[in-house]
């Protein structure tokens, strides 16, 4: 497997006036044979991200590269798989399972029966019986699509897999299978996946290191355990609160809840942090920091950061008082050994 890296990318649509940034200046690292989590709320820009990495979004400015490799450089060889979030829409409804595995097929694999072998080879990996090649995806349930998604990426002998949001569309009873699959095939066959979600609970059970996304901006990454134990940026802190938990009281007011405001308007961000407007220890609480609508923060670096003016101080610290540093020394991945984690309630 290889390091997948983004320099600084940006999307954007439209023109200048009219346009919209759905990426802005996002620098992110998947280490070769890790899992990166990326979260973030609806409209964030993390599908758009992983799309730019696959060719299917325009990158406007900085680069994604593979081992050192810009992935535009690739045409007929497709080393990023991606796993789509629909599984009733990513399958052609005409072809039966087995041709949809067989076309992402390396043109190495010559002959129908070594296809065909191949073939039955990834339904078993992914849990299925061969005789499920001459079905129809329309015979399938949503989790089988899913796992036949997942085969047909796995096909191509991808060297990095995206998978973007998929469990969100299946059943709350068949999203735990397909996570212990693809947990199972993580381990099974090394994979370096960037795993795409807005459940911090999903999140938690697969990845090894977690970036968060707001507004098409990185504001918070690092190790998995870390950034949830203890989260820096108070946009984390928003979605560890929304999450639902088997001890949690739904009546419970917490001080430190986010304010109540609509998002901000994508096509027009606020100036400084753009998560001013609904931080509950900036300056809609606190109106002496005005430095968060004034500057924005640095965007975090090293091995864990989080792009906060205030991260890490409590929400009484006085404007002058200088955060501690956001930068730890980048840390090896074959330095550091990944912790398995325990799942929590998946919904």
């Amino acid at each position: 497997m290889s390091e997948l890296r983004f320099d600084r990318v940006s999307v954007r649509y439209g023109t200048h006036r009219a346009g919209l940034t759905a990426v802005d200046d996002v620098s992110l690292t998947v280490p070769s044979g890790s899992v990166v989590g990326l979260v973030g709320e609806s409209g964030s820009g993390k599908s758009t991200l992983a799309r730019a990495a696959i060719g299917l979004a325009p990158i406007s400015e900085g680069s994604i590269a593979l081992d050192g490799v810009d992935v535009r450089s690739f045409r007929r060889r497709r080393p990023i798989q991606m796993v789509f979030q629909d599984p009733f829409s990513s399958l052609d409804p005409r072809m039966t399972i087995g041709e949809s595995i067989a076309e992402a097929l390396p043109r190495g694999i010559r002959g129908a029966t070594a296809r065909r072998a191949e073939v039955a080879r990834l339904l078993d990996l992914v849990s299925l019986d061969a005789d499920r090649a001459q079905s129809l995806p329309a015979a399938l349930s949503g989790g089988q699509r899913q796992r036949i998604a997942l085969a047909r990426a796995l096909a191509a002998r991808p060297e990095v897999v995206i998978a973007d949001e998929i469990t969100s569309a299946l059943d709350v009873s068949v999203q735990g299978s397909v996570l212990n699959l693809v947990r199972e095939l993580r381990g099974e066959l090394d994979l370096t996946m960037l795993f795409i979600s807005h459940n911090l609970s999903v999140v938690r059970y697969l990845s090894d290191h977690i970036a968060v996304m707001y507004l098409g901006r990185i504001v918070e990454f690092g190790p998995t355990e870390q950034v949830l134990a203890d989260p820096q940026h108070p946009y984390t802190r928003d979605l560890l609160q929304a999450a639902p938990t088997r001890h949690g009281n739904l009546l419970a007011v917490d001080p430190l809840a986010p304010v109540d405001v609509e998002p901000a308007d994508p096509h027009a961000p606020p100036s400084g942090c753009r998560f001013h407007p609904r931080c509950p220890i900036g300056p809609a609480a606190r109106p002496d920091r005005q430095l968060c609508v004034i500057a924005e923060p640095p965007l975090p670096t090293g091995a864990a950061g989080a792009a906060c003016h205030f991260a890490g101080l409590p929400a009484d610290a006085p404007i002058g008082t200088v955060p501690v540093s956001q930068s730890i020394p980048l840390v090896s991945a074959a330095t550091t050994t990944p912790t398995p984690l325990s799942a929590d309630t998946v919904n």
